[in-house]
């Protein structure tokens, strides 16, 4: 780790990263993000590493969430409280089912990049490159938009710290109280077409508060049920930005990224002889790798030492997005040689991502029956190996989006037109979203 610098990374072999024609104002943003302050502090990245060591031990669970691709057209307060309301509605459904601490990651502040299948698209004849994400190039395919531009760098950052600070103030400041969090529970269930099936669970939490608040137990004598922590985290594709706020911390000497709590190494990035495994390898944050259906057991442990050498609960989580047709067939073996090497990681499922799908109607969806099977399946291996499933992974919104087909609400290929708003990939939405919570809470009841 001696050798290790945050800039040796460019003398590795890189994939999906944009070509800035102008050197010079790459360098000169560069330097500038240097200087700004740091988006997150080292101490609140290693509490979370502290939870997820707790999650790689089998006492705890990890929920993460958030947009595929966060917008700079849409940063706006409204959109921020919701997902960060959906995402406190559903860590108390799973808080209450599994009876263990869920901690709270949120795909925000930050999830600005994103890899594509191709440098180029083209449309009715025309090439020009792809959309990497708003802190890269934007979204209208024209020349001067697609041109990738380093000035993005600086508007994603504030824009993150914008919605850092915003994130604070509602975990803090009483948007998060237990008792509001599950009225909007309650309100859901009652609106639902299947209200039965979750009734159960939402009023059995109703109790647990009512007894509380008679015990003594309320938000004036009890912080945890006013207040709660919620951690950022993205996928540091764009080496540039994340190297520029990648600080010494002073109390430990130790380097850390400082663009968010947690990030990770998507599926097409994570060579072992590339850019970005040599860039995670020397920063002290909880770290996460997508393990696809092609993941082979030795390479798989080559990943997890070149990333954890140390074998550290809390540093490395491997987040599975296989799709439900393959991660019967695949999981199982990789849990079980993990399991014989004695390496200590944190396992999430992404049923997102293997389960995309064009529609007839020509939108890219994915659909909830799918996504939920995933996430069953992903139980089933664990119980099966006697492994911890420690997490679920999910592009969501808390916005009533109809970008994935099914759910309670029936949304058909038809119906996805009516508010289809993503940039890149179909998200649950606010009711699909917890709907998947409950119906994930009857298996941490069990695993």
């Amino acid at each position: 780790m001696s050798q290790w610098q945050p800039d040796s990374w460019r003398q590795k072999p890189i994939l999906q990263q944009p070509t800035y024609h102008n050197q010079q104002h790459l360098r000169d943003v560069e330097q500038k993000l240097k200087s700004y302050p740091p988006l997150v502090f080292a101490a609140e990245t290693r509490q979370l590493f502290k939870e997820l060591g707790q999650v790689a031990d089998g006492n705890g669970f990890l929920l993460q969430g958030g947009d595929c691709a966060e917008s700079f057209d849409e940063f706006n307060a409204p959109k921020i409280r919701d997902t960060f309301k959906v995402i406190l509605q559903m860590a108390i459904v799973l808080t209450f089912a599994g009876r263990c601490p869920v901690t709270k990651v949120a795909r925000m502040a930050g999830q600005y990049a994103k890899p594509r299948s191709g440098d180029l698209e083209t449309i009715d004849g025309v090439s020009l490159p792809s959309y990497r994400g708003d802190i890269i190039n934007s979204f209208e395919f024209t020349e001067a938009s697609r041109m990738p531009d380093p000035q993005r760098m600086l508007d994603a950052y504030h824009r993150s710290a914008s919605t850092l600070n915003l994130l604070r103030a509602f975990a803090q400041g009483g948007l998060a109280d237990l008792h509001q969090v599950n009225r909007w529970n309650m309100a859901f269930v009652e609106n639902n077409p299947l209200k039965e099936r979750y009734q159960d669970v939402a009023r059995r939490i109703q109790d647990s508060l009512e007894f509380m608040d008679v015990m003594g137990i309320n938000t004036n004598n009890t912080p945890t049920l006013h207040e709660t922590t919620l951690y950022t985290s993205h996928e540091a594709l764009l080496l540039n930005y994340e190297q520029a706020l990648t600080r010494v911390d002073t109390l430990t000497d130790k380097w850390y990224n400082c663009s968010a709590h947690m990030l990770w190494i998507g599926e097409r990035t994570r060579q072992l002889d590339h850019a970005h495994i040599e860039f995670f390898r020397g920063i002290h944050n909880p770290i996460g790798v997508k393990v696809g259906p092609s993941m082979q057991g030795d390479e798989l442990i080559r990943l997890i030492d070149a990333l954890n050498p140390d074998n550290t609960s809390g540093r490395l989580t491997l987040i599975t997005r296989m799709g439900a047709d393959n991660l019967e067939d695949k999981l199982p073996a990789l849990l079980r040689r993990v399991k014989q090497e004695g390496r200590n990681v944190v396992w999430s499922s992404d049923p997102m991502h293997g389960n995309t799908f064009k529609a007839s109607s020509g939108y890219k969806t994915r659909n909830f029956d799918a996504i939920l099977r995933e996430i069953q399946q992903f139980f089933a291996a664990h119980r099966s190996e006697g492994t911890h499933a420690g997490g679920i992974h999910l592009e969501m919104t808390g916005q009533h989006v109809t970008e994935c087909t099914g759910g309670a609400y029936q949304i058909s290929d038809d119906d996805l037109a009516q508010a289809y708003k993503t940039q890149c990939d179909p998200r649950l939405n606010a009711d699909q979203v917890l709907e998947m919570a409950f119906l994930v809470a009857d298996h941490l009841k069990v695993s």
